[in-house]
């Protein structure tokens, strides 16, 4: 049923009545003009949501090299870099009950899988072109940062890594099916925040108004995504909690591995783990980043294949396999050849034998050269 509000204009009272949107593009394209829309304020009260526009129908493959499969509506970003996927649909589309949801969860799944941070920062750069505008000072002006602009993109690529996103259904009205289905997965999902957003609109008198709603948010779902509090790890407080969950002599390796990344100019990113600490060394080249390992405080090595297989330098699969053979090879590593998809880990204690950490850092400076020669 068709809803009413009323504006007070002076002393004049305009009734504005609740009227369907004339197409779905009429929708996205408010979407991408009027970011603030998606209600980020609702999203998270405590720190409110802000949005950054990467690109509208923003393609997505469904294998490493092949070309675009799908589209997705638009591809956001926050001001902690989560990736936001909205899918949009009017409510007289008969697909916004539960059609949108399986096409959103291929989105996701396979935009985790083979979207490569290059091309997503080609796309947003492109956009910003169009627009005459420079991408480095829309970032600041969108998400209120005051960072350098290549760390937004390193961080959009740990997001990605680490399943870190937000799926968005935006409609005119959330039917019951599509509400109960984001709730149901919102509250299945620790990583990964689904939520739809119901944006009505009411005329009147050559007036519009827009008002936005957060369908989605239950208690359950905010236990299972907060279970503990979060921290922005640093080398201090990573230096301070690693002697509390290993040995003296897999602390020493821990410190002998970051001496080695300072040494070779490796950028260090800090993890946000609520129990466990974790590092990423960085290689930054003058036009990409790359991550090959990281450490954590609860004594693991994990190596980054996952990630490193999307770097055009590792296209060919064999590249990584000589990698995970040269890590095999060091005495109580042993790494499956499918492993090489995903972020396989072995203990620091390994690398307690000196032989065992020569062999190691052999592996990483291979990939070290093979990144560079290319």
């Amino acid at each position: 049923m068709s809803g009413v509000i009323f504006l007070i204009q002076g002393e004049k009272l305009i009734e504005m009545k609740e009227e369907k949107y004339d197409s779905e593009d009429l929708l996205q394209k408010l979407l991408e003009n009027y970011p603030k829309i998606l209600a980020g304020d609702q999203i998270n009260s405590e720190n409110p949501r802000k949005w950054l526009l990467i690109s509208r129908e923003m393609g997505v493959p469904d294998d490493e090299n092949a070309s675009d499969r799908w589209s997705v509506d638009h591809l956001f970003i926050d001001q902690e870099a989560i990736p936001t996927f909205v899918e949009v649909k009017r409510s007289t589309d008969t697909r916004i009950r539960r059609e949108v949801v399986a096409q959103m969860l291929d989105y996701a799944a396979n935009g985790v899988e083979y979207w490569k941070i290059p091309e997503i920062k080609v796309q947003f750069e492109q956009r910003c072109s169009e627009n005459g505008t420079n991408p480095s000072d829309v970032v600041q002006q969108a998400l209120g940062l005051e960072v350098e602009y290549e760390k937004i993109w390193t961080l959009v690529e740990s997001n990605l890594k680490n399943r870190k996103l937000r799926l968005l259904f935006v409609s005119d009205e959330i039917p019951k099916e599509l509400k109960r289905i984001v709730e149901f997965l919102n509250e299945q999902m620790k990583d990964v925040e689904v939520l739809a957003v119901e944006v009505k609109q009411f005329n009147g008198e050559n007036l519009k108004t827009l008002v936005p709603r957060v369908i989605g948010q239950t208690s359950q779902a905010e236990q299972i995504k907060n279970p503990g509090q979060k921290r922005q790890w640093d080398e201090q407080s990573f230096m301070d909690d690693l002697p509390k969950k290993v040995s003296p002599e897999d602390v020493s390796v821990v410190k002998k591995l970051l001496t080695w990344t300072h040494k070779n100019k490796f950028r260090i990113w800090w993890g946000q783990g609520s129990q466990n600490g974790s590092c990423y060394p960085i290689i930054d080249l003058p036009n990409s980043s790359h991550q090959f390992f990281s450490l954590w405080t609860n004594g693991k090595i994990e190596i980054e294949f996952q990630w490193m297989r999307r770097y055009p330098q590792f296209a060919d699969p064999e590249k990584l396999l000589t990698c995970l053979r040269m890590l095999n090879a060091i005495p109580g590593v042993r790494i499956a050849e499918e492993a090489v998809k995903g972020r396989p880990s072995f203990s620091v204690s390994v690398l307690r034998d000196e032989k065992n950490y020569s062999r190691f850092i052999d592996a990483v400076e291979w990939l070290l050269q093979e990144i560079r020669a290319n």
